[in-house]
């Protein structure tokens, strides 16, 4: 199987942060036409608070970051920097807000297969990447469900449907190649007057199908709802199947939607594998580590993940995702998907 590993160019690594910078602003990549007319009366659940306090270190995270680039042939301890000082103070909240724009948001996944199923259905936990290791979220695939289904939740020890601390939810179809990501609002069947209460489509995820591996890499398209402009999630409630984020995707009708594709790994004729640039935050290769760029701007990384031990793996995001978002991407590129392999 190809793989993709941290590799990387040190000249490059240096100038892509200021490249980037002088772009216009990556925000402007994701806002849309704004909210649907039905929505506007409903406030979002998720304020952009706790932004304000953050947005004072873009400018020294640039220059930290490039100054990494510059000395990777040093330690090795110093190429892993940790996530900038994030106050979480209603995890909820949090959790479902978008990054705060110019700072990344920088997390670890653990995966836990200790226990008689776990090595069937594991128990994955987020956590900030930083001294604290201030917990985030926890995921669990469902045993009885006839397609691959994750419930998310705030909790790492309730991972239970019902209760207060689920989150949010990752669903695949039959074949394993599309998943739906909601958020924990109420199914279309228990709709109030008003839509309001109704669930969200947080994100949607496609894999290219590609059998025993023999076109190359991984191929992933993330489809997310745009933002308006105050800087905050359209609210994408599908009334049925045929209005959510996949079929919207499929049939082109793009409003208020935001594409985004995995960065394509370069060949390298040294270690004979596809190579991607993670500016040391992943150490080791696997067919999981991806980067999620817009088209338009595929300097400006969206997301990143990738294997860092065993059943340890580095989860990056920035603007406009949130903690959510990442986190279900990311099972999803766990789950077992013959057809893409």
């Amino acid at each position: 199987a190809a793989t993709s590993s941290d590799e990387e160019d040190d000249s490059d690594s240096s100038t892509k942060p200021i490249r980037s910078e002088k772009k216009k602003n990556p925000a402007s990549l994701f806002q849309t036409g704004g909210d649907p007319p039905k929505e506007k009366k409903s406030k979002k659940k998720v304020p952009p608070k706790g932004a304000e306090s953050e947005e004072e270190t873009p400018e020294t995270l640039q220059k930290n970051s490039n100054k990494k680039g510059k000395a990777k042939k040093s330690k090795k301890k110093e190429e892993r920097p940790p996530s900038p000082v994030i106050e979480v103070d209603n995890l909820e909240e949090f959790v479902l807000q978008p990054a705060p724009q110019g700072v990344t948001v920088k997390c670890r996944v653990t995966r836990d297969k200790r226990g008689m199923d776990r090595g069937l259905y594991p128990t994955y936990y987020l956590h900030l990447d930083n001294d604290k290791k201030v917990f985030l979220l926890a995921g669990r695939k469902r045993k009885k469900s006839k397609t691959s289904n994750y419930l998310i939740s705030i909790d790492p020890t309730d991972l239970s449907r019902g209760g207060d601390n689920f989150i949010g939810k990752l669903r695949s179809n039959l074949m394993g190649t599309r998943f739906t990501v909601f958020d924990n609002g109420a199914n279309p069947d228990r709709a109030n007057a008003d839509w309001s209460n109704v669930r969200q489509e947080l994100s949607a995820v496609v894999y290219e199908t590609n059998v025993l591996g023999f076109k190359g890499p991984r191929k992933m398209t993330v489809i997310i709802p745009g933002m308006n402009a105050d800087c905050e999630r359209v609210p994408i409630r599908p009334r049925n199947d045929n209005d959510g984020l996949l079929m919207r995707w499929q049939n082109r009708n793009m409003d208020n939607v935001i594409e985004l594709h995995n960065k394509a790994p370069v060949w390298n004729d040294e270690t004979q594998s596809y190579v991607l640039n993670f500016h040391g935050r992943v150490t080791h290769a696997s067919v999981k580590n991806f980067q999620i760029v817009h088209s338009s701007d595929p300097d400006y990384i969206v997301m990143q993940f990738g294997r860092v031990a065993d059943d340890a793996f580095t989860m990056d995001y920035n603007y406009p995702l949130c903690a959510v978002q990442a986190f279900a991407i990311a099972l999803s590129s766990f789950d077992g998907k013959l057809a893409c392999e």
